[in-house]
């Protein structure tokens, strides 16, 4: 039995999602509502010491971290593989990946949000510090970028699982794209793809 443990627009639950997507992996989804706290719950906790999403549970061992939870799969089921094997290639695609996953992601995610409205920041402040981080992570991206279809080149590969997710959060904050034609275009080429397609949080969106 697989379990995914996730919340409908979060990012890193996304990116879990096109994995298993792109792997055909069926999983039973079980929903964690962080708007409600539901992810500090004992529940939760006992699954996730973080009190994070997601978190993937196998056969009763559970395994929180997206991009560990890829990095399982991806050892579980290598087709198709989320990272070249050739090291130079792999250290590439870890590299753009973690341009969202380590810098862009965690400085704006809920809790570092939600932080800041403690502080004082009203909603203004705090959409301007989502664009800020975005903004650099996606000029760092833009340059990366080579002449493929993906990311990943011919094929998507762990960068373009982080990317779809990321540009997802950029366009629902209003953050303006032009000045990224090439990352623009890769989400455009992705999304047409049946298992972004499937993974999309409007799919997942509760009723």
């Amino acid at each position: 039995m697989i379990r995914l443990y996730d919340y409908w627009r979060s990012s890193a639950s996304y990116r879990v999602r096109i994995a298993l997507a792109m792997k055909g992996v069926e999983y039973e989804r079980c929903a964690v509502d962080l708007l409600t706290g539901e992810q500090a719950s004992g529940a939760n906790r006992s699954r996730n010491a973080q009190g994070f999403v997601p978190t993937l549970e196998i056969d009763g061992q559970t395994i929180g971290q997206s991009l560990a939870i890829i990095d399982y799969l991806d050892a579980t089921w290598p087709d198709p593989p989320m990272t070249p094997r050739e090291p130079l290639a792999r250290a590439r695609t870890l590299q753009r990946a973690l341009v969202i996953a380590a810098d862009i992601h965690p400085v704006n995610n809920l809790r570092i949000l939600k932080r800041l409205n403690a502080m004082g920041i009203g909603q203004a402040g705090r959409d301007d510090w989502y664009r800020h981080w975005i903004a650099e992570g996606f000029a760092a991206l833009e340059a990366m970028a080579g002449g493929g279809i993906y990311l990943g080149g011919d094929a998507p590969d762990l960068s373009d699982v982080c990317l779809a997710p990321q540009m997802y959060n950029a366009r629902r904050l209003e953050t303006p794209l032009d000045a990224y034609p090439r990352l623009v275009a890769i989400d455009a080429a992705l999304n047409a793809l049946p298992a972004f397609a499937a993974a999309h949080p409007e799919n997942f969106r509760p009723a």
